[in-house]
């Protein structure tokens, strides 16, 4: 009886899953495409977690000369129908595999050793040259002495090109190079220079242009004008980094990046193959809030990608429910110090309330351009994977929103860590706040909400802010960022008969769902009765609950099986900077 198949999330090594019982998302045909593609050299810059190490792995298990006992892993994927191809390619050639996201450190003397180590750990994969009768003795010694770490740093930078020349004398066969996350470095690099273009002195560069440097050798030399030993190159990472970097000059480079119709659907998992997925862990019912949650990508022309390590993690871990696994995986520091500038601030606003966005790619940047262009954080976002083009506009200018409720939380936290930067208030009084909330304590929830906005906001930050409603919507949404682990915050979408501004749906059924009507008014005027100015409060209230009714908000809470009587309709008539909750009771005159 055959076995069923298990997640083995975490393993980016295809020849373990395989042996281990593993369930493999088929991406074999990438191999062919890929070695079929008419350019020399490849890079597909795809986000985090969509499955770029493993597709390397993948690659090196088809083709390379040394692991012909790999065949077995493939027997049951689509690559075996092409008979031809694999009679004539697997396991013909040498490969080279090797991965730079590790190399993540804060100066350029420990970035050299965590090179030397990576570099010194690759030779040593393939130690059995030093028995060879093709290698010089002084091409042995070269080899030792990258091993032992103790080569001069001329031979690290031309090290890649020189395994590939040791390969080719070895076996006779052209070399197929596989660079896994090469930005990496320049991304760390980037993030820890102070200022990247500063320094002109060449004997007194930057970290950044000292790594700049380093990958300009390195990978430079064994793939550009290597025709002698290069078969085929395939680089993975998560930005393109431009021409003045690494690739100036390369003649035999194409990058195929999210936009390319070409491998469109190599990376991530489309909706047909998720729907396998699902249904093979008996999961086929939650087809639907796994699409909310994890859907929503666009590569190429192809859209309904899901993030792959997400839906793993969900399928790892269903007991516990939907939650936000991939923002978890990824060091977003160089969005939020961005991200706080006013413009782009403003943009983030429009996108958490489910709005689109029109923005340039600058698909061909260099890194030191974020110094003066911070309209670069949109290439950052895209690539990246926090928003996903919905239509082309023109050349490089595309419509983008965010994709799912997944990435929904994190804009929703980036606001919220610029409110409480900004403005500085008491964590317990949030909690305690939201949690009256949700507890339909309201008296008690009027009470915390104002001493909130009192201890945070002046009357200049409403005053001054010309989006009114839109201001305090997206300030309250950002403060109830803190109930995201037991309820999904949606905002601004269609629901029964019109578009509700907050809503809060418990991830466990028998706890309250809220709805949250958002109304503005002015604060009381110098010659108005406080009387007068009850009424328009009270007035005030009353729209906003039989805006609830009237426009049947609560469906969306129906439709996630929260009952009736649990669903609670909570008005928010903001005077200035203080919010009513509760009708007033006039005093006697």
């Amino acid at each position: 009886m055959k076995l069923k198949k298990v997640i083995r999330k975490g393993s980016s090594d295809f020849k373990i899953i395989i042996d281990d019982n593993g369930y493999f998302v088929d991406k074999t045909m990438l191999i062919k495409e890929f070695f079929d593609n008419g350019n020399y050299t490849i890079l597909m810059p795809r986000p985090k977690r969509f499955g770029k190490t493993l597709n390397l792995s993948m690659i090196e298990h088809f083709f390379d000369i040394q692991k012909p006992d790999s065949k077995k892993l493939f027997a049951e994927f689509e690559i075996t129908n092409e008979k031809d191809f694999c009679e004539k390619h697997q396991n013909k050639y040498p490969v080279i595999n090797i991965s730079l996201k590790k190399v993540k450190e804060t100066d350029w003397d420990k970035c050299q050793k965590k090179f030397k180590i990576l570099i010194s750990e690759l030779y040593q994969k393939h130690k059995y040259l030093l028995k060879s009768d093709k290698l010089e003795i002084y091409e042995k010694q070269n080899f030792e002495n990258i091993i032992l770490e103790t080569a001069d740093q001329s031979k690290y930078e031309n090290s890649l090109l020189k395994l590939a020349n040791y390969l080719k004398s070895h076996f006779k066969e052209k070399v197929i190079i596989l660079v896994d996350e090469y930005d990496a470095p320049i991304i760390s690099a980037f993030s820890n220079t102070n200022s990247p273009v500063k320094s002109e002195d060449k004997e007194n560069k930057t970290y950044y242009q000292k790594v700049i440097g380093f990958m300009q050798s390195f990978l430079g030399e064994a793939f550009k004008g290597n025709e002698d030993s290069l078969k085929k190159g395939f680089l993975t990472g998560v930005m393109r980094v431009g021409k003045e970097s690494i690739f100036s000059e390369w003649n035999n480079f194409e990058v195929y990046g999210i936009t390319s119709t070409y491998f469109a659907d190599k990376f991530g998992f489309t909706q047909k193959e998720t729907e396998k997925l699902l249904s093979y862990f008996n999961l086929q019912d939650d087809n639907e809030k796994i699409a909310k949650w994890y859907d929503g990508y666009k590569f190429g022309n192809i859209s309904k990608i899901y993030n792959p390590w997400s839906i793993v993690s969900y399928i790892v871990n269903k007991n516990d429910g939907f939650k936000a696994y991939w923002v978890n995986t990824s060091n977003d520091s160089m969005l939020k110090e961005r991200i706080k500038v006013e413009n782009i601030k403003n943009a983030v606003v429009e996108l958490i309330n489910n709005k689109s966005i029109i923005r340039t790619i600058k698909e061909n940047f260099v890194f030191p351009d974020f110094e003066h262009n911070t309209e670069l954080i949109w290439t950052l976002l895209f690539n990246g994977g926090f928003i996903t083009p919905i239509k082309k506009i023109s050349l490089n200018r595309y419509e983008f929103r965010i994709p799912n409720y997944e990435l929904k939380f994190v804009f929703t936290n980036i606001i919220l860590e610029w409110i409480e930067n900004r403005y500085k208030f008491n964590q317990d009084l949030l909690i305690n706040t939201s949690t009256d909330l949700i507890n339909n304590n309201l008296s008690d929830f009027e009470i915390g909400f104002k001493q909130i906005l009192g201890d945070t906001l002046s009357y200049f930050d409403t005053a001054s802010n010309k989006q009114g409603e839109q201001f305090f919507h997206v300030y309250t949404l950002g403060l109830l960022a803190v109930l995201s682990d037991d309820y999904i915050i949606s905002s601004n979408r269609e629901s029964g008969e019109g578009r509700y501004d907050i809503v809060l749906i418990p991830r466990n059924s028998n706890k309250n769902g809220i709805i949250i009507e958002i109304k503005q008014i002015e604060n009381q005027q110098e010659n108005e009765k406080h009387t007068d100015f009850i009424d328009r409060i009270n007035d005030k209230i009353d729209e906003a609950i039989e805006q609830i009714e009237r426009k049947q908000y609560y469906k969306t809470l129906l439709a996630h099986r929260i009952e009736l009587e649990k669903i609670k309709r909570v008005p928010i008539v903001f005077a200035g900077k203080e919010p009513y909750v509760l009708k007033l009771i006039k005093e006697k005159e």
